[in-house]
């Protein structure tokens, strides 16, 4: 075993990249501390992943590491820039001067971001200071360095404000809450240190590893038909019924990448209205989806799904469905500590399908 994550038996091409660490992220869903139960059960002799459901990277950056050909996908404009900063890119890291320039005065910023979430998420200077980042970001002169630094700051914005998502309205108020300051100096830090610190850890995290990996931004259910020779597909849909509305939890994540001007800011968190129709949230849709998914794959040699306890349909009712194309085997993990969210609390348990 060689840095946070077990070079594999079969694997052995990845052992150059074992020191080269994630950061660590903080998202609803994210797999990065059960990455090596998962990896323990991938099938010999692969070469090219798709991880369909991408969300923080954390799949994908182990596949990458592993020496593998990957394509990761989100339905999420934000958490296709951790695709494209830290998969796709190959060497593109943030210099000195970029990171200076982001920060510096911009006449051509919008005030977006000032105008939807100035006392709501952020103070005064706060909200200037992403406005004129966010116009700073498209002056830099690769995508891959644009991807990063959004990337980056929007870990930065998941540590300011107070359980790392944007669905509430204390963010405010437990920052200026010195008992809650002293639980969480985060909170109250100036967004630019925040970025700062995690800066190298982001920057040493891009490498190449001699494969061409990509980064897409689609509706997985379009995207699999133009996909050709992938060896595995990993899944990790949103748990239906559990923890999976995504765009409600990280939408001013959404709005700062994405710039949405055709939308309307609706509630107190200002979320943009109407959100996208992802397929796997919701009740009404989850089962044909599911369905849609698993007859699309059927050129894949082998698919792993995560799914969950507390989620819908619950793991019979999954497991009929898959068994429409493919054999399953069942392993499952409890989690003996909550992680965030309903689907990750104390006594739940995650199940891995290894379906061939």
């Amino acid at each position: 075993m060689r840095g946070l994550l077990p070079l594999l038996d079969g694997y052995t091409q990845g052992a150059e990249f074992g020191a080269i660490t994630f950061p660590e992220p903080q998202y609803l869903g994210a797999k990065h501390r059960i990455i090596p139960w998962i990896l323990r059960h991938l099938p010999d002799s692969l070469h090219s992943v798709l991880d369909g459901f991408g969300g923080s990277g954390s799949f994908a950056f182990a596949a990458k590491k592993l020496g593998l050909k990957v394509h990761v996908n989100d339905f999420m404009g934000f958490s296709h820039m951790i695709g494209l900063s830290l998969i796709e890119n190959k060497d593109q890291c943030l210099t000195p001067e970029d990171t200076h320039r982001l920060f510096l005065h911009n006449p051509t910023k919008t005030t977006q971001i000032h105008d939807l979430f100035c006392g709501v998420f952020f103070d005064e200077d706060t909200s200037h200071l992403l406005d004129h980042f966010r116009a700073n970001v498209e002056g830099l002169d690769n995508p891959y360095k644009r991807a990063l630094a959004l990337s980056i700051m929007n870990r930065s914005l998941t540590r300011k404000i107070i359980m790392g998502h944007f669905a509430h309205l204390q963010a405010i108020p437990y920052a200026n809450d010195p008992a809650r300051v002293r639980r969480n100096p985060s909170i109250a830090r100036p967004i630019q240190d925040l970025f700062f610190e995690l800066l190298p850890s982001y920057n040493q995290a891009v490498f190449d590893n001699h494969q061409n990996n990509t980064s897409h931004h689609q509706d997985i259910l379009t995207l699999l038909p133009t996909l050709r020779g992938i060896d595995l597909a990993y899944y990790d849909p949103p748990y239906a019924g559990s923890h999976s509305d995504y765009q409600a939890f990280y939408h001013m994540l959404e709005t700062f990448v994405m710039r949405w001007d055709t939308k309307a800011f609706r509630g107190g968190t200002k979320r943009y209205h109407p959100p996208r129709d992802s397929g796997f949230d919701k009740k009404s849709n989850i089962l044909k989806s599911l369905h849609q998914l698993f007859a699309l794959s059927e050129d894949i040699k082998c698919v792993m799904m995560s799914y969950n306890c507390r989620s819908l349909p619950d793991i019979q009712g999954l497991l009929d469905i898959i068994r429409h194309y493919r054999t399953v085997t069942v392993k499952e993990k409890e989690y003996k500590t909550s992680r965030g969210g309903k689907g990750s609390v104390s006594g739940s348990r995650e199940y891995l399908l290894i379906c061939t």
